[in-house]
C-alpha cells in the first residue's frame, strides 16, 4: 500500500486507524448506550417508546450540519474541520453526565450525532483522497470492519459497564476517548488539500459562495447516478438500523431477556457484517465495482427472505437473527463499494459530494428507523421481520438504477 500523499506508509496506516478510532467512538456513542436505555428512560421518568429515539435522534443529528461541514472542509481543509468535530463530539458527550430530563437527554443525543456528520463528511473524503481506488476501497472496508465492531462490542461493553457503573459514566468514557482521538488526529492526520501528491497533482481549496453552493447541491440532486447511489446506501442499511434501535424493545422489554443475552444476540448479526467487510477487503482489486455489488446482492436478498419465512414458520429470536446475519453479510460486502461508486458519480468537489451523500444516507437511516418504530415494527419478532425486509427491499430499485447507469457510462467510454 502506497499513499498518494508524501507521507510514510506507516503514518498512512496509523492515520487510517485513527480515523477508525474516531468513527468507532461515534458509533459506540449510540450502540453502547442501547442496553442502558430501559434504565435511562426509567430514571428520567419516560416511557419505553423513547428507547429507539436514542438512536434515531443521534442519526438525525448527523444530518444537521453536513450541508455546511462539507463546503467548510473544501475551503479550510479536512484536518482543521475534523479536529473541530472531534472536540465538539467530546463536549456533547461530557454534557450528558449532568442531565435529569428526557428532553435534554434527547437534545444532547442530537448534538452528539453531529460528530457522526464530521466522520461521514470529512474523514471519508480525506481517506479517498489519500489513497488510490483499490487501496481506498480496502481502507474503507478495513475502517468499516473496525468501526462496525461497535454494534457488536457496544452492547457487550455497555452491559459490562452497567454492572458496576451508572449509565452516565458511559458518556464520560466517550468524552475521554474523544480526547485521545483528537490528540492522535493532531499528530498523524495530513492535509489532503493544497499539497502536492506523488502523481504531481494538487487538490485545490474551494472558496465558499452561497449561490454556487446551492447550485452545486442542485446539480447533485439532478445527477441520477448520485441520487440512486445515495438512496441505495441509506436503504440497504435500514434493516440493520431498525434492529439496533428496536432490539432492546424486542429482546429485553418484550422477550424478557437479560441485557447480557441481548448483547450476545448481536454477535452473529454483526459477525456477518464484519465477515462481509473482510471478504471485500480480500477481493476488491479482482473485480469491477458493479460486479462486486451484484455478488453482494445474493446474500443480501436471501437474508431478507429467510428472515421473513423463518420467523413466520417458527417465531423465535434465532429465526430472526439467522436471516439478519445473512443479510448483514451482503451489506458488509456492498457498503464500501457503493460509497466509492457514489462519491465519484460526480466531478464536483468531494467535500460537497460527501456532504450531500451523508445527508441523504443518514436522513434515510434516521427517518426510516423512526418510521419503523412508528408503524409497529417493535410489536413482535414477525412484525419486525416483515417491516425490515420491506425496507431493505426498497433498496433494490436505486441499486438497479445505479448499476445500469454505471454500465451505460462504461459502454460510451472510448
Amino acid at each position: 500500500m502506497k499513499p498518494l500523499l508524501y507521507i510514510t506508509p506507516l503514518r498512512a496506516l496509523l492515520f487510517g486507524l485513527t480515523l477508525a478510532l474516531f468513527e468507532l467512538l461515534t458509533y459506540l456513542a449510540s450502540d453502547a448506550v442501547m442496553p442502558a436505555m430501559p434504565v435511562v428512560v426509567g430514571e428520567l421518568k419516560a416511557g419505553p417508546e423513547y428507547i429507539p429515539h436514542a438512536l434515531n435522534l443521534y442519526l438525525l443529528g448527523g444530518v444537521l450540519l453536513q450541508w455546511l461541514i462539507g463546503p467548510l472542509a473544501d475551503r479550510y481543509g479536512r484536518r482543521p474541520l475534523l479536529l473541530t468535530g472531534c472536540a465538539f463530539f467530546g463536549l456533547a458527550c461530557l454534557g450528558t453526565f449532568w442531565v435529569h430530563d428526557i428532553g435534554l437527554f434527547n437534545l444532547l443525543r442530537l448534538l452528539q450525532g453531529i460528530g457522526l456528520g464530521f466522520v461521514v463528511t470529512v474523514s471519508y473524503p480525506a481517506l479517498n483522497e489519500a489513497f488510490s481506488e483499490a487501496d481506498a476501497v480496502r481502507m474503507m472496508a478495513l475502517l468499516a470492519n473496525i468501526a462496525l465492531l461497535s454494534p457488536l462490542l457496544g452492547p457487550l461493553v455497555g452491559t459490562l459497564m452497567l454492572q458496576w457503573l451508572d449509565w452516565r459514566w458511559l458518556f464520560v468514557a466517550f468524552a475521554i476517548g474523544a480526547v485521545v482521538a483528537w490528540l492522535l488526529l493532531y499528530r498523524l492526520m495530513p492535509e489532503t488539500l493544497g499539497v502536492e501528491r506523488r502523481d504531481g497533482s494538487r487538490l485545490a481549496f474551494t472558496p465558499i459562495h452561497l449561490l454556487p453552493l446551492l447550485a452545486g447541491y442542485g446539480q447533485l440532486l439532478s445527477n441520477r447516478r448520485f441520487v440512486a447511489g445515495s438512496a441505495a446506501l441509506g436503504l440497504v442499511g435500514l434493516p440493520l438500523i431498525g434492529w439496533i434501535g428496536l432490539s432492546p424493545v424486542l429482546l429485553i422489554h418484550d422477550e424478557g431477556l437479560s441485557t447480557l443475552a441481548y448483547a450476545l444476540w448481536q454477535l452473529p448479526v454483526f459477525g456477518g457484517l464484519i465477515l462481509g467487510n473482510l471478504i471485500i477487503n480480500h477481493i476488491a482489486d479482482r473485480h469491477p465495482l458493479p460486479t462486486l455489488v451484484r455478488g453482494a446482492l445474493w446474500p443480501y436478498v436471501a437474508g431478507l427472505c429467510l428472515m421473513v419465512v423463518a420467523t413466520w414458520v417458527w417465531p423465535s429470536v434465532i429465526s430472526l437473527v439467522a436471516g439478519l446475519s445473512l443479510y448483514a453479510l451482503g451489506l458488509g460486502i456492498a457498503n464500501a463499494v457503493l460509497y466509492r461508486m457514489t462519491l465519484f458519480a460526480s466531478t464536483q468537489s468531494k467535500g460537497l459530494v460527501s456532504a450531500m451523500l451523508g445527508m441523504i444516507t443518514i436522513a434515510l437511516l434516521g427517518l426510516g428507523g423512526a418510521l419503523l418504530a412508528m408503524i409497529g415494527a417493535g410489536a413482535s419478532l414477525l412484525h419486525f421481520a416483515v417491516a425490515a425486509s420491506v425496507a431493505g427491499g426498497l433498496a433494490l430499485w436505486p441499486l438497479w438504477s445505479l448499476l445500469r447507469a454505471r454500465s451505460a457510462q462504461a459502454a460510451v467510454m472510448p
